[in-house]
């Protein structure tokens, strides 16, 4: 049986290029049993976040029979978490660097951006810049009170083509690890976030095999999430995540329902089974 949920999915509230009902119907047609919404709230890319709320409540209530529907948010590490009171939950990223500029600089913009982040801020040294990156990341729970982590290593997004940063170098490992154990001691789950690879746009998951891999030894829990932005690509990738994430020791996935209690809680799946 397929993976049949999905907590990481954008529409035209935001960047994504389906309505929300668009991405309801397509989930019902992959049979799935939860989708779960995540526009996002960022100092670049933030919706009317009532109209948001309020639409996907309309559809959770008409498709109720159907489908479990979730309203979540991506709340960005430097935004105000007040903003997304009253979502069923928060995925946490760091897009933006905490950086004196006219404008939100973010480490996933274009090729452009990033060399001008480095550039400017930090010499053109791209492991001090991952280093600032990772101690912001760590900061993720306790700024946002996030229920999950989005896409750990989004500092890597262009690397597989500008090659700035060796990732087996411990000068990028070392902060990044331990940003990563303080984060599974608060005690919050990680998504194998599938967005750059069912778009193309990079080679590895997020985070990369070797991250999953001490994600595991440190005792972390994960879910897995295609990141979509356009229906057709609403399970991309599950495929590739849940053979990697078997590879990298975990049997079991997590998923997020009020099923029986109301309120938001996880599920687990055995990987074997998916």
């Amino acid at each position: 049986m397929p993976l049949l949920a999905n907590f990481h999915t954008h529409t035209t509230f935001c960047d994504g290029k389906n309505s929300a009902e668009e991405m309801v119907r397509q989930a019902i047609s992959l049979g799935f049993t939860q989708l779960g919404f995540s526009g996002h709230m960022d100092p670049d890319i933030h919706m009317d976040i009532q109209a948001y709320f309020s639409e996907i409540r309309r559809l959770a209530d008409i498709y109720s029979d159907r489908i479990e529907i979730l309203c979540g948010v991506e709340l960005d590490n430097m935004y105000d978490p007040d903003c997304a009171d009253g979502a069923d939950y928060l995925i946490g990223s760091t897009h933006f660097l905490d950086v004196q500029s006219e404008i939100p600089m973010s480490v996933d913009n274009t090729e452009e951006y990033m060399a001008h982040l480095a550039n400017r801020f930090f010499g053109g040294d791209y492991y001090e810049l991952a280093k600032d990156y990772y101690e912001l990341e760590a900061q993720v729970y306790d700024r946002t009170h996030c229920d999950l982590i989005g896409h750990f290593d989004l500092v890597t997004r262009f690397n597989d083509e500008m090659h700035f940063l060796d990732e087996n170098e411990p000068r990028y490992w070392i902060p990044a690890l331990t940003a990563m154990e303080h984060l599974v001691r608060q005690g919050i789950p990680f998504e194998i976030n599938c967005g750059a690879v069912n778009r193309n746009r990079k080679r590895e998951l997020y985070p990369n095999r070797f991250l999953l891999r001490h994600l595991r030894e440190f005792g972390g829990e994960i879910f897995i999430n295609s990141d979509a932005h356009q229906r057709e690509l609403l399970d991309g990738g599950f495929d590739i995540a849940v053979r990697t994430a078997i590879e990298c020791g975990f049997t079991h996935v997590n998923i997020f329902t009020k099923e029986g209690s109301g309120k938001l809680h996880t599920k687990q799946l055995a990987l074997d089974t998916l």
